[in-house]
């Protein structure tokens, strides 16, 4: 498969390879320590993350470890702040193996109750606490916990379960709250007043491929899944994108705006905090305008970004103080191409720490060399192969294996399972089979399907393209979204666009729609079709296009596009503007126009 337009300048070179590792020589301290944990560290060694947190509390016992609006937390305050309340834990009957459901927004007591839970051998499931009635109790039945603890600032989420959907009577429910706990909840913090602060025994016992985490997916095809995350996956985590990548020091500040019970906070950027004895900044939420200035509170020198943080910034009008910061580098996934050299530029960012990874993934590929563009490197065995967007399939030999892509080429992303790169998968079986290939290239193999598709750069990069069922086929030719949405998003007063396909009778494939967001004049169709037919491919321009406000979104900025694609072109259903491509422009298409489209009396 190839994408809508090949992008030689996307390829690296041995140039770019060496420049980046020169510039890496200065922290070859802090690398070499990553690459000891990656090289060194088997699953079943004993290690984990409680264990990391106490030796950081005896080696840098003063060092900030949690900044959280005007207070301070020490790596020595942390740690005896986790073992108060994993007495609790314990004195409720936690054991190693069991899950305690997490339900708390952005605050530092969601990290002490996390540390607490992984210091027993046991599982904090990070549920989403933007959740609601069945999709919470889906989520909830899936981790099947034996506590849960809930701030005050969830109990609307948890009033929100139906009568049948509500918490067995046996489910132990912790309470974390400034007045009164409700009937049935009992105060986690003064229970934990009256507890020790001493280390955890059990803690000495947790090996790496113990599972610490339950990850539940966004759930924007469905309802979520619960990844699994081990101490393994998650200490491998902190040394190659924390001590490889980013190469924090003690005395950096990592301001994290993201949810806690995401990856990209809770692995990413609260590992690089722990890998370096450094401090974890935690933003309440993501807010576009007052962002710089929480930096500049924090005094952070790095932050974390995912998804369309980065465009949001971009788009907040310029101002004097965009400079004023003391970042030195940003990591994260999700800056697309087209922005990248204006956002490095406005902000003055020396370094951008881009990656590639999922939270069921077995490998991710870290940006450790500097570049721009790249999602980075991985030294794990992987694997690009051809892909048929039509079918939603790899594409097969005459013996029945994959073919990789040559060099240069886009195709589907598989991860080879391994010892070393074990699949953790979900908690439930028949989701965790379906992400697995076998007999790929030789007979008894098996892989890991990440259901991406990504370009080959050389040098073992790769650029994100896009995801399996975004891109679509039209005129027999594939059509990726991320390279339309890019021509769109170049387009003055174009401030967010969706793209995706939508089924046309009597049409093969799927056409292209944009649903867009626009800020100032009105829609000139005629001028945005004109721009889209210089920058694109004739069979890559959308036919549709549907103007919104404001794009739906998840927590963790990725476009709703199941209910887009649902609703598709039809002015009976749909409220927004829409508009269809003409051969002067896009004009408005209304119940008539789209009458002629249904009964294939206007061929597109």
């Amino acid at each position: 498969m190839r994408g809508s337009s090949d992008q030689p300048q996307d390829r690296l070179h041995l140039t770019d390879i060496v420049r980046g590792a020169l510039s890496a020589l200065p922290d070859a301290l802090i690398v070499g320590q990553g690459l000891a944990t990656l090289a060194l560290k088997k699953p079943a060694s004993i290690d984990s993350i409680g264990l990391r947190i106490e030796e950081l509390a005896r080696s840098h016992g003063q060092n900030i470890a949690i900044k959280f609006d005007d207070r301070t937390w020490t790596y020595a305050e942390f740690n005896g702040w986790a073992n108060r309340i994993a007495a609790v834990l314990r004195g409720r009957g936690l054991r190693a193996g069991q899950r305690v459901a997490v339900l708390l927004h952005n605050r530092p007591e969601a990290l002490a109750v996390v540390t607490a839970v992984v210091k027993l051998g046991a599982v904090a499931a990070m549920v989403n606490h933007n959740q609601r009635g069945s999709v919470l109790a889906h989520s909830l039945k899936l981790s099947a916990p034996g506590i849960i603890v809930a701030g005050e600032e969830c109990l609307e989420a948890l009033d929100s379960l139906a009568a049948g959907e509500r918490l067995d009577a046996s489910v132990v429910r912790l309470w974390l709250g400034s007045g009164k706990a409700p009937r049935g909840w009992r105060d986690l913090a003064k229970l934990a007043d009256d507890e020790s602060s001493a280390d955890c025994p059990e803690t000495q016992a947790v090996a790496m491929k113990t599972p610490a985490f339950h990850i539940f997916t966004s759930g924007t095809t469905g309802l979520p899944k619960a990844s699994v995350m081990t101490h393994y996956r998650w200490l491998r985590g902190m040394a190659g994108l924390g001590q490889m990548s980013l190469r924090l020091h003690a005395d950096d500040t990592l301001y994290c705006p993201l949810p806690l019970y995401h990856n990209n906070a809770l692995t990413v950027s609260w590992g690089a905090a722990i890998g370096a004895g450094a401090a974890l900044a935690i933003g309440r939420k993501f807010s576009a305008s007052r962002f710089w200035d929480d930096v500049r509170h924090f005094d952070a020198t790095a932050f974390c970004y995912i998804g369309e943080l980065c465009r949001y910034l971009l788009n907040q009008p310029p101002g004097p103080r965009d400079q004023e910061h003391r970042i030195r580098l940003i990591v994260g996934n999700g800056l697309r191409p087209e922005i990248w050299d204006a956002f490095q530029s406005r902000f003055a960012i020396p370094r951008i720490n881009e990656f590639y990874g999922a939270s069921e993934s077995n490998v991710a590929f870290v940006n450790g060399f500097g570049l721009s563009k790249t999602t980075g490197f991985c030294p794990l065995p992987f694997a690009i192969v051809e892909f048929d967007a039509e079918a939603e399939a790899p594409v097969k030999d005459a013996r029945g294996f994959l073919k990789k892509v040559p060099s240069g080429g886009v195709g589907l992303l598989l991860a080879e399972i391994t010892d070393r790169a074990p699949f953790d998968g979900y908690t439930d079986a028949k989701a965790s089979n379906s992400k697995q290939l076998r007999n790929v290239f030789k007979r008894g193999d098996c892989w890991f399907n990440t259901g991406d598709l990504v370009r080959d750069q050389g040098w073992r990069h790769i650029q994100f393209v896009d995801r399996v069922g975004d891109t679509f086929r039209w005129k027999g030719e594939n059509v990726a979204t991320t390279e339309v949405e890019a021509a769109l998003n170049q387009i003055d007063g174009v401030e967010q666009a969706v793209v995706y396909g939508v089924e046309v009778p009597n049409c093969d494939g799927r056409a292209g729609m944009a649903s867009l967001s626009c800020v100032g004049e009105r829609f000139d169709g005629k001028a945005v079709a004109a721009t889209l037919r210089q920058a694109l491919p004739a069979y890559a321009v959308p036919l549709f296009i549907r103007l919104r406000q404001e794009q739906e979104v998840t927590a963790t900025f990725k476009y709703r596009k199941v209910d887009l694609k649902r609703d598709g072109f039809d002015p009976a259903v749909v409220e927004d503007p829409l508009y269809l491509l003409d051969r002067d422009g896009y004009v408005r298409l209304t119940r008539a126009l789209h009458a002629k489209i249904v009964s294939g009396a206007l061929r597109l």
